[in-house]
């Protein structure tokens, strides 16, 4: 059982040291505040999602261009959309375990390295095999980087900001993805799609070298797996000197936790029912995200917009989940999460429904569309945060990765249909109409796991 951390106040009028033997990393974090090192930290995590949200988002902004370019069919898009959504199924169920067993930071710097290099492949494809071959290699990095920025940056967090940090850093895929849609309607035009390609090749592949020398290892992670006491010390020191005098350290669930395998930890009796409903509910959420990411633009373009236009709106509806990851994170902190994510998910069934009844109408469009990415990439910016407060220190990137990478056949399933419905002849309206459905699921599944499944390791 770990020592409670001594207040500075208790110690001064005792005369004794400050810092108790055994150091619980948790309380200590929790006891200061947010410093510089964990602003850097933050900001670091913030740019892994931002580039992995740029680049997931590239080819549904490129699909137009691709379809003049090279002269296919919609339908042939079908296996380019979902091949680096399949890659990052595999990338995020392998790197968790991965980074719980050798580590966050490795992991995120391999990743970063994965998808840039493979993203700058893909900018000099000629054909469609060549390019699924290669965006499926892609995701095998994208897949990789968010579950375990999202883990990293939860383990430097005090329990009273981790929703409104982690949150906050998530938007950053929302603002990458929306970047997406604002670079490539400048970018596309004047110098081809293979520039948005280049683009999302390039500043990974420098973000990996920074990562290399400014990403400290999660000291949570370095006290489960039993390093080196000086190792522990020196990555927490700059957020407070108590650190560098710690004779050991502790972490809050090694009282209550036996150490085990990942699986047995997020299949344990008290997460595993919480464990499937965070998997239904996620899924369901990228569906509604993933078809209107990779089809949203498309469906413009067919009804009369423009390419600049289409891609613009496309931009609103990921700009949507920056405006509002914020606001959410913060109610996280303060209320009942799972009802707060349920309320969102709800409203993204409501406004993506009316999105599809205002064709026509820009400003109305433009409008909805803006409203229905607040709700429903609110709701999926909050998921990492809950599940990263959900699982304990060594199955928590586990935990989170394979919700993300189980979600990811949600992203799959969103594209393949897009195309599917396209090709069968459904409308616009029609389309739209039907994401309802996982909408509806959605919020039914968070709130239960919100009845059902208490338990929080913070």
């Amino acid at each position: 059982m770990s020592t409670p951390l001594a207040l500075p106040g208790e110690a001064a009028a005792s005369g004794r040291a400050s810092v108790p033997k055994t150091l619980d990393v948790q309380a200590f974090i929790d006891s200061r505040p947010l410093g510089l090192y964990q602003w850097r930290i933050v900001l670091l995590c913030f740019l892994i999602v931002f580039l992995d949200g740029l680049d997931t988002a590239a080819m549904g902004f490129i699909a137009p261009a691709l379809v003049q370019d090279w002269g296919i069919d919609r339908a042939s898009l079908g296996p380019v959309m979902s091949a680096a959504l399949i890659g990052m199924v595999f990338g995020a169920l392998c790197s968790g375990p991965l980074a719980d067993r050798f580590g966050r930071k490795g992991v995120l710097v391999g990743s970063a390295l994965l998808f840039g290099l493979f993203s700058l492949a893909s900018a000099y494809s000629d054909n469609v095999g060549e390019l699924v071959v290669l965006r499926f290699l892609t995701g095998l990095g994208l897949g990789a980087a968010m579950p375990n920025a999202t883990t990293l940056l939860s383990e430097y967090t005090p329990v009273r900001h981790k929703s409104l940090l982690v949150t906050s850093m998530f938007c950053g895929f929302n603002l990458g993805m929306a970047a997406g849609g604002f670079v490539s309607a400048w970018m596309i035009p004047a110098y081809g799609w293979h520039s948005l390609l280049l683009v999302g090749g390039v500043l990974p592949l420098l973000l990996a070298l920074v990562l290399l020398f400014w990403l400290p290892e999660s000291a949570r992670y370095l006290v489960a797996r039993g390093h080196d006491v000086g190792r522990v010390r020196r990555v927490l020191r700059p957020i407070g000197e108590e650190a560098a005098q710690a004779r050991g350290f502790s972490i809050p669930e090694q009282r209550t936790e036996k150490a085990g395998g990942v699986f047995a930890v997020i299949f344990g009796g008290t997460f595993r029912v919480g464990t499937l409903l965070l998997w239904l509910t996620y899924f369901m959420g990228l569906v509604i995200v993933y078809l209107l990411t990779s089809w949203l633009p498309t469906l413009l373009r067919d009804s009369g917009a423009s390419m600049e236009r289409a891609a613009f709106v496309g931009a609103l509806f990921q700009f949507g989940g920056v405006l509002s990851a914020v606001a959410v994170g913060w109610a996280m902190d303060r209320m009942n999460p799972h009802k707060v994510i349920g309320l969102f998910y709800l409203m993204a069934g409501l406004f993506t429904f009316a999105v599809g009844q205002s064709l026509g109408q820009t400003a109305l469009l433009a409008t909805l569309v803006l409203l229905a990415g607040m709700s429903v990439n609110g709701a999926q910016s909050a998921m990492p945060s809950l599940a990263a407060r959900f699982y304990p220190t060594h199955g928590r990137a586990t935990g989170v990765s394979w919700m993300l990478g189980i979600g990811r056949f949600g992203a799959i399933l969103g594209a393949w249909i897009g195309a599917t419905l396209l090709g069968l002849g459904w409308t616009f309206e029609d389309v739209l109409s039907a994401l309802l459905l996982p909408a509806g699921i959605a919020t039914a599944a968070i709130l239960i796991k919100g009845l059902v499944s208490h338990a929080d390791a913070t």
